[in-house]
């Protein structure tokens, strides 16, 4: 089973768009943007470290804790700021 819900915002000349999906296994928000993409995952119980990724399939680049920096780290891999990144209401509280 999967849940998806998507919201997408404009930043600066940027369309930044974000994906929040929860499989059987993990709770994933991806972002994307001019070809760029970048997913937090955590596992679906929700107590796990946040593991970003270079797409949902994709490889481990780092482990946190805390949420805003998992968000630090995508927004960097997008080459956007952090405030910049839209954050569905579902995933607002992802992290520990």
């Amino acid at each position: 089973m999967t849940d998806t819900t998507e919201s997408t915002a404009t930043a600066g000349a940027a369309d930044i768009a974000a994906r929040y999906e929860e499989t059987d296994a993990e709770r994933l928000l991806t972002f994307s943007s001019d070809g760029r993409t970048a997913t937090i995952a955590q596992n679906r119980e929700g107590y796990a470290m946040l593991k970003v990724r270079t797409g949902p399939d994709g490889d481990e680049l780092e482990r946190y804790y805390g949420f805003d920096m998992a968000l630090d780290h995508a927004a960097e891999l997008l080459a956007v700021s952090p405030r910049d990144l839209p954050v569905p209401e579902a995933a607002a509280d992802m992290g520990m």
